[in-house]
């Protein structure tokens, strides 16, 4: 499965900085008979970044567009999903944007939307065997490759060093790109035997608690040991810290994470965990506004020239129009760019145990 990055991406709005965590998820044609875009939310449970920055930050993008944006959230529930998709479709939304649970009713809802003449946007995931005409994400192979690197680094100095990989969802075609980006940079370190590969394992649903209780099964299979961890997300790693501490391995073991959570800067602050990448979603909903914006007004030429990458759909066999982002490596030196960039208050993480560390790294 393959992603590439295809020229310089073309995002033509201009950022607009965050405050709080959102608003009602219910926004119709009643502010100035602006035309309204749909858009569906996947879960609400393994990860904070839905209703913490995509929601308020995808509804700013549109304003600032002169759209409203009905957002909603299926919160884990595929039937929901469809049944919120099929609500939107039934009122007739210009465009629907779709963060699906998972590639199948992804591709279903696709289907009916264009059955309908409605253009849809796989946001954040791409469904794979679906029809969406365009794709907007960050570089999601990269994401894994910086996650790979930065515990190659980690451990450079312990030759033969066991790591234990924790993994996304398995119908979660993100999870997938993952985890070819994060072997890229560990595959090689792997086969020369300057690491030690015990297990990966993909978590169904991406949910934490069944992370966490994977990796101590394999923990105690491994007799207790392990030099690294690759955990795919921040809620995947602080499972896997709370085994790591009843064990007494926290801060000696380096484990990885996705999403600049607060609570997965502040495990980075406290030391437990070694770096997250950080996915700046405010250009991912901007760049989602934009695309949109163009299709509600039917220039597709707009569209496309927006849309620069393209993004390969091994089930369906086709190429997709997209617009990948690029991540960044965060660990503890860089906490404070997330801080300054408005995706988490000092105030949330300057705070208990962590408040010490925060005035070396200058974030107030």
């Amino acid at each position: 499965m393959r992603t590439k990055l295809l020229g310089a991406v073309a995002v033509s709005i201009a950022l607009v900085a965050v405050s709080g965590c959102g608003s009602d998820s219910s926004s119709t044609n009643n502010a100035g008979g602006s035309p309204t875009v749909g858009v569906i939310l996947p879960e609400t449970a393994t990860s904070a970044r839905w209703e913490g920055f995509d929601r308020p930050m995808l509804q700013k993008a549109f304003a600032a567009q002169g759209f409203d944006a009905d957002i909603e959230n299926a919160q884990g529930d595929v039937q929901k999903f469809s049944s919120l998709a099929d609500g939107m479709i039934a009122q007739r939304v210009k465009v629907l944007v779709i963060a699906a649970i998972n590639s199948e009713v992804g591709a279903a809802v696709a289907r009916k939307a264009h059955a309908a003449g409605i253009p849809t946007i796989d946001y954040d995931r791409l469904s794979l065997g679906g029809s969406s005409d365009y794709y907007v994400s960050f570089d999601n192979v990269k994401v894994g490759a910086l996650q790979g690197t930065a515990l190659a680094t980690a451990l450079h100095d312990k030759p033969g060093a066991q790591v234990i990989e924790i993994e996304g969802a398995p119908t979660d075609n993100n999870a997938t790109l993952f985890t070819q980006g994060q072997h890229q940079a560990l595959q090689p370190l792997y086969d020369s035997g300057a690491l030690k590969l015990v297990h990966s394992q993909p978590i169904d649903g991406w949910e934490n608690q069944k992370g966490g209780q994977v990796f101590e099964q394999l923990l105690t299979g491994n007799g207790g040991k392990v030099d690294g961890v690759v955990a795919a997300n921040d809620g995947l790693a602080g499972a896997v810290i709370t085994v790591l501490k009843k064990n007494g391995l926290n801060g000696k073991v380096p484990v990885t994470g996705q999403d600049a959570t607060a609570d997965g800067l502040k495990a980075i602050l406290r030391g437990d965990q070694y770096m997250t990448v950080f996915k700046p979603i405010q250009e991912e909903a901007a760049a989602a506004a934009n695309l949109a914006a163009a299709l509600a007004k039917g220039d597709k030429a707009a569209a496309d020239a927006a849309a620069t990458g393209t993004s390969h759909d091994p089930k369906g066999n086709r190429d997709v129009k997209s617009i990948l982002l690029e991540p960044k490596t965060v660990t503890k030196a860089e906490v404070k760019q997330v801080v300054d960039g408005g995706y988490v208050k000092a105030s949330d993480l300057c705070s208990g145990d962590v408040a010490a560390a925060c005035g070396p790294l200058g974030i107030s």
